[in-house]
């Protein structure tokens, strides 16, 4: 009995220090912090991997080639690869309506029914050939869609009249505030209008194998319709999603892409005199510190609204243009280039009306082209995850010259923009851009050090590899 009880007592001493033991060490551990206080992934989405450094193209198929079809647009797919083109975004494809119709043949955004094509390009096999060669070419074709509003005559009207919004009166109501009165909207608040345009959208993925979509004024439909959308197109394939908008939150779970229109006005304003590179410095840390890292900007200096409502490229940017589009391809975004662009269209392009673009070899092309093949080989300039945040290089002359690096373990890019009608004598003062690179222009060697002083002309730039 007394052994009993001595070892009783021996046990029970142990496991008392053993426990004390634990606790001192527990003293000196690092709390574990709670997972909400953990950093989260914003971006739940998966970008398609040939994203990582396209080129996006801008295809308004009317005023593409004369005919105006997708069988004439098809012959030119080679062109367009041999550019460096690897999205091509087609502007609508469905017929447009008729009642309320803007001009002689109407507004490519006023969509009459979503599982039509626009007999004026083709018919269905003229798009499943189009989208099939520009696949065998390497390429990716996504479709502009028309979400917020339709036309006024588009089926829906008659069969589902309360689909759409209303005005104080019970009347179906145009886009408020805008002169769109050829279009009507549709009611999200309705869970029958956000199942059948999602049906929609699954039918061109799966019937014409289309790669995505350019979602024209997203966000003017509420967000969680296209998180929705998104989750129901990658279950048919990974596609590849652009918002006219810019707005963060649509890069959670929906977009891979938003517009950069902020980048294009400043830019704007700079080469008219309206501004100074100041403008570069708070829009690119807006896009540093506001944007998700792991999202993709698309930057431009035309589209079709920018070409036909404000002015042609050369309007737009005048002797600042070669800086511009330059600006647009090695800083962050994806680049876009707009149809005409590459042949130096200095027309406004007509929206309603027949205007064929007129095609010539120009020396804007073979920029781009230059560019583009820059930005495919030299993964600092990649999107998204893929590429690298540009990084500022003081100079003497920061209200007038632009100057960045963007480098990784195998790649750096060093550019220099002088965004002004005054020539400047450029120095830097850190040793982030020393180095030996070659000139993106003339490939000759360079070495830049301490010593160095950069004579710029305006509106001249220069790009530095290594």
């Amino acid at each position: 009995m007394k052994n009993t009880v001595y070892y009783f007592f021996l046990i029970a001493f142990l496991t008392a220090c053993q426990n004390n033991v634990k606790e001192n060490k527990q003293e000196h551990v690092k709390p574990k912090i709670e997972d909400r206080y953990q950093p989260q992934e914003y971006v739940k989405l998966t970008h398609p991997e040939w994203s990582k450094n396209a080129v996006i193209y801008q295809l308004n198929t009317r005023q593409f080639t004369d005919e105006g079809t997708f069988e004439s647009a098809q012959k030119q797919l080679p062109r367009l690869k041999e550019l460096g083109v690897d999205i091509i975004w087609l502007m609508p494809i469905h017929p447009i309506g008729v009642k309320n119709r803007k001009g002689t043949l109407g507004s490519p955004y006023s969509v009459k029914d979503y599982y039509g094509v626009n007999p004026e390009f083709g018919d269905l096999q003229d798009l499943k050939n189009f989208v099939d060669d520009a696949h065998k070419q390497g390429m990716y074709v996504i479709l502009d869609w028309v979400a917020n509003h339709t036309a006024w005559d588009n089926t829906w009207v008659v069969e589902h009249p309360d689909w759409y919004e209303k005005d104080y009166k019970g009347d179906f109501r145009p886009t408020p505030w805008w002169n769109w009165d050829d279009i009507i909207d549709l009611n999200y608040n309705n869970p029958e209008v956000r199942k059948n345009m999602t049906g929609a959208l699954k039918y061109w993925v799966k019937e014409a194998d289309i790669d995505g979509y350019r979602c024209d004024v997203a966000g003017f439909v509420p967000v969680e319709f296209w998180n929705n959308a998104r989750e129901e197109l990658d279950a048919i394939k990974p596609v590849f999603m652009l918002a006219e908008w810019e707005f963060r939150d649509l890069h959670a779970k929906a977009f891979d892409m938003t517009y950069a229109w902020s980048w294009n006005e400043t830019v704007h304003k700079i080469c008219t005199g309206k501004a100074d590179v100041n403008g570069l410095y708070i829009y690119y840390s807006w896009n540093e510190c506001a944007f998700p890292q792991n999202s993709m900007r698309m930057t431009f200096v035309s589209n079709h609204d920018k070409n036909a409502w404000e002015g042609t490229m050369w309007e737009q940017f005048g002797d600042g243009l070669e800086a511009a589009i330059v600006l647009s391809v090695v800083g962050e975004g994806m680049p876009l280039i707009y149809n005409g662009q590459e042949a130096g269209n200095k027309k406004r392009l007509a929206f309603f009306e027949k205007d064929p673009i007129q095609w010539r070899e120009h020396y804007i092309g073979d920029l781009y082209k230059k560019l583009f093949a820059l930005m495919k080989t030299n993964t600092a300039l990649w999107h998204a995850k893929w590429g690298t945040t540009m990084i500022k290089v003081p100079n003497n002359a920061e209200s007038e010259v632009f100057s960045f690096v963007r480098q990784n373990d195998k790649d750096k890019v060093f550019a220099v923009f002088n965004f002004s009608e005054n020539k400047r004598t450029v120095e830097f003062k850190e040793s982030l851009c020393y180095g030996n690179y070659k000139d993106f222009i003339s490939n000759e060697p360079v070495e830049l050090n301490k010593n160095t002083k950069i004579e710029m002309d305006p509106w001249a730039f220069k790009v530095f590899v290594k």
